[in-house]
């Protein structure tokens, strides 16, 4: 059988390599990058926040003990950042933001469980267990709402 401009003679059939559904280096830097900026981007704005309430006074000083309404303003401050950076990361996706905003989610997921982990038996500065299992419990919806939100936006931008 011979090839011809991609065809095979008698069948007819295509005979070049379907690249479509695999990623090509490129794409995989700039999937990796889409949830690394995302990840940036609620680390910062967690961070920045925590920073701007301890110095205000909103919060006790570091190290000191924060009460219920205190670690409640953190979970809802966390969970709209949350949002936001896996919106960032659907926004910048190569392709199936959905998956990127949500991958972003399962790293939210497993950093949270890790600090879970590492301050479950420690000192009343880490506050009560709820904080840390509300931010294990919210990581993966909030990237999964930070794509729908994506997915909205450019529906409308359309």
């Amino acid at each position: 059988m011979r090839e011809h401009d991609g065809y095979e003679q008698f069948s007819g059939t295509s005979t070049k390599p379907n690249f479509k559904n695999t990623l090509r280096v490129g794409e995989i830097v700039k999937s990796i990058g889409a949830v690394l900026a995302g990840l940036v981007a609620v680390t910062v704005l967690s961070l920045g926040a925590d920073f701007l309430l301890h110095a205000t006074g909103v919060y006790p000083t570091w190290g000191e003990s924060m009460g219920d309404s205190q670690f409640a303003l953190a979970t809802a401050y966390r969970s709209v950042f949350a949002v936001a950076g896996s919106f960032i990361s659907a926004q910048l996706a190569p392709v199936k933001p959905m998956q990127h905003a949500v991958a972003l989610g399962v790293v939210g997921f497993l950093v949270a469980l890790v600090g879970t982990i590492l301050t479950w038996d420690g000192g009343p500065e880490y506050g009560r267990k709820w904080y840390p299992i509300t931010l294990v419990l919210i990581a993966i919806p909030c990237g999964w709402l930070g794509a729908k939100l994506n997915e909205k936006m450019r529906r409308k931008n359309r």
